[in-house]
């Protein structure tokens, strides 16, 4: 750990001056950030960054898994793989009505937006024109927002869903790539790469994150969080991995709130301008700490639940969002 004074501050305080000047940071300046144990300061400086750049908004999006199961890739992470056995509800992809009920409540519960995930590689044509369908009755129906996450896409589905009015596309790195092949080997990081500059060029806005705590190092997370920023990408969810029973990574130790913290804010230096929302696993590792996380670095949040795991009621997080001084959108 860098050593805790005026040393420590003051490197701090220089890289929050150059990237709120619009300058940026190195992988070895990040990783000196990242091995500090003076918290308090590098919270300060990723919450002034965050100011400068989004304000005191926090974005409150919930989300639906519309197609649970059967994927045919084998993400060392998912519950939802077909190669393990979890235990996880499988079910085809959702009636129409149901999905825009759900886009409701979570509208009236105070989120504005809604994601509406499905467990694919990449849909087949039948299912896609299901939910191309189901966007179109959420948009005329509810009004709210929708981004969508639904695995590989090809540029004519791409700019399909554009044209339907879906505001961002989810499609995460997952990990470095470095690291990538310890985590799955049934596709590549590039292609994963790969559907998020589709994504981009046709005009979408581009969700991209990852999960920490699968057994990488301190350094392969920043390399994790490098790629994700030379995507340019609108929104950024870090998650944190909950080692689910069934899956390589069921005895997988839990991080302590800190070290997730410190990393959100030494991303928040990397990626200045986007949404870096705190994602899966934030209730079971942050516990009472998302007040801080929020406070160091982060400016949205997944609330109500998430695919195979559940979450805050969405009034409790607006409650808590408030109580901080900052704003939910």
């Amino acid at each position: 750990m860098m050593s805790d004074d005026g040393d420590s501050s003051a490197f701090i305080e220089s890289c929050m001056d150059r990237v709120m000047a619009g300058g940026r940071i190195t992988i070895d300046e990040a990783e000196r950030l990242l091995a500090t144990d003076n918290l308090a300061k590098l919270a300060e400086c990723a919450n002034a960054i965050t100011r400068k750049f989004n304000g005191d908004v926090v974005d409150v999006e919930a989300l639906i898994n519309a197609k649970s199961g059967r994927c045919p890739e084998d993400c060392s992470f998912c519950a939802q793989s077909t190669f393990y056995e979890t235990g996880v509800n499988k079910y085809p992809l959702l009636p129409t009505e149901q999905v825009v009920e759900n886009a409701r409540m979570a509208k009236e519960g105070g989120a504005t937006s809604f994601c509406l995930v499905c467990a694919y590689r990449s849909p087949p044509d039948k299912d896609f024109e299901q939910i191309c369908q189901t966007i179109t009755a959420i948009k005329k129906e509810v009004g709210t927002e929708v981004n969508v996450s639904l695995g590989f896409m090809t540029p004519e589905r791409a700019r399909r869903l554009k044209e339907l009015g879906v505001k961002r596309y989810n499609h995460n790195l997952e990990a470095a790539e470095s690291y990538f092949s310890k985590i799955c080997t049934t596709h590549e990081f590039k292609d994963r790469v790969n559907t998020a500059r589709i994504v981009k060029e046709a005009g979408l806005e581009l969700c991209c994150g990852g999960i920490i705590g699968m057994g990488e190092t301190p350094r392969q997370r920043l390399e994790l969080a490098f790629s994700i920023a030379s995507l340019e990408p609108d929104e950024v969810p870090m998650n944190i991995l909950i080692g689910r029973e069934g899956t390589p990574l069921e005895g997988m130790g839990t991080i302590e709130p800190e070290d997730a913290i410190r990393t959100i804010a030494v991303w928040r230096f990397i990626m200045p301008k986007t949404i870096l929302k705190i994602a899966g696993g934030r209730e079971v590792h942050l516990k009472e700490k998302d007040r801080l996380a929020l406070k160091a670095g982060a400016n949205g949040i997944i609330t109500g639940g998430y695919l195979t795991t559940g979450g805050n009621e969405p009034n409790r997080d607006i409650t808590m969002i408030q109580e901080i001084g900052l704003k939910a959108k």
